[in-house]
């Protein structure tokens, strides 16, 4: 019950300060990868809550960490509990704005640039990366990969375990949202 009321919450302070025309998903997609010499890590996540304001260039992203599902049982239980600390810090969230102009003829791919400030582990920074946005059958799409360092989020990677982490992990962000109406 508290992650509908946080999902609505966001999705009325969005929507009440906008005007313009509103896509929504609750079902966004959210990966991580982490490539090291001893073992790869990969988790996905389908919790990813996204608003995009096309009239005003506005978009906003949230995604439960508890959501996180890696291939080893092991690997999830660590990450809650030792490195994201879920209870404590139970979301990430991204709310910035992007430059250039979507093309919102069917099929066209338009790239954009994304700024904002992006909240992991309770630390915030601000970032800037580049993505597209695509109208398909009425349905925007939105892409953007980007790399994160755990360090800069406070996020303790204990020397035993160093090695298994790399540096910077990549993260992919696919949305696919509907019309709000």
């Amino acid at each position: 019950m508290k992650k509908i009321i946080t999902v609505l919450m966001f999705c009325l302070l969005i929507a009440g300060k906008s005007s313009g025309q509103l896509y929504m998903t609750r079902t966004g997609y959210v990966s991580f990868f982490s490539h090291a010499s001893l073992e790869d890590i990969k988790a996905e996540n389908k919790q990813l809550y996204a608003v995009i304001n096309v009239e005003k260039k506005e978009l906003a992203f949230i995604v439960l960490m508890k959501g996180f599902e890696f291939k080893k049982e092991l690997m999830q239980t660590h990450f809650n509990s030792n490195y994201i600390e879920s209870d404590k810090y139970p979301k990430a969230n991204f709310t910035g704005t992007y430059t250039g102009d979507v093309d919102m003829q069917n099929g066209a791919v338009s790239n954009v640039q994304v700024k904002g400030l992006f909240t992991l582990h309770g630390v915030s920074k601000q970032i800037e990366l580049p993505a597209t946005l695509q109208l398909l059958n009425g349905v925007l799409i939105g892409h953007a990969v980007f790399k994160a360092r755990p360090e800069d989020y406070d996020i303790k990677i204990p020397l035993l375990v160093k090695d298994n982490i790399s540096k910077e992990v990549e993260v992919d962000v696919k949305v696919n949202c509907n019309p709000k109406n």
